[in-house]
């Protein structure tokens, strides 16, 4: 509606044309989130700075997400956020787009994997999140390690050497930082 259609309602029916064109751009910035992980990562971490890299990353994922690619290795310097893109963030987007996707977390060692983890269930947890996904952790999920979503989700980490349980699994997000390479398969 243009400014002056809309200076010429009467008051409360203004206030309430402001109140359904507050919601409807709130609803649009949620289903951006949902369907793009860089306005995902840009919804939950704020101070975050875009670069050309992450631009090209994102991009991947939505890719991995939408089914279009299944592998995908990262080759990065150290601090580029690899891990913080790929093993945090990259997990809690695809357990929000589907709830009952089903996770293993590998890295060099098992505390890195539960550390990404606890990261991931943190960021469910948040308001932030909440805004976006209607996925819900179960409330006996208290691992930071091995957590369950009230609809069938899991997430399971593991570091090398360790004996990942049988679970049929959707994503396996691999982490080997002595490479600084990312593998997802």
């Amino acid at each position: 509606m243009r400014k002056e259609d809309l200076e010429k309602l009467p008051a409360d029916v203004k206030k309430e044309f402001m109140k359904y064109a507050i919601k409807l751009a709130e609803k649009k910035k949620q289903s951006a989130a949902h369907d793009d992980f860089l306005t995902f990562v840009k919804h939950v971490w704020p101070e975050f700075i875009e670069g050309d890299h992450h631009k090209k990353i994102a991009e991947k994922f939505n890719r991995l997400a939408k089914g279009e690619c299944k592998r995908i290795i990262i080759n990065m310097p150290p601090r580029h956020t690899k891990s913080e893109f790929a093993s945090n963030l990259l997990p809690a987007w695809m357990v929000g787009r589907k709830p009952d996707l089903k996770i293993i977390q590998t890295t060099h060692t098992t505390e890195l994997a539960i550390r990404f983890g606890r990261k991931a269930k943190n960021l469910i947890d948040s308001p932030e999140y909440q805004e976006i996904f209607r996925t819900r952790l179960k409330e006996d999920s208290q691992a930071a390690g091995k957590w369950e979503t009230e609809q069938g989700g899991e997430y399971y980490a593991a570091g090398v050497g360790s004996a990942p349980r049988a679970v049929v699994r959707t994503y396996l997000l691999s982490m080997t930082h002595t490479l600084n390479k990312m593998h997802l398969i």
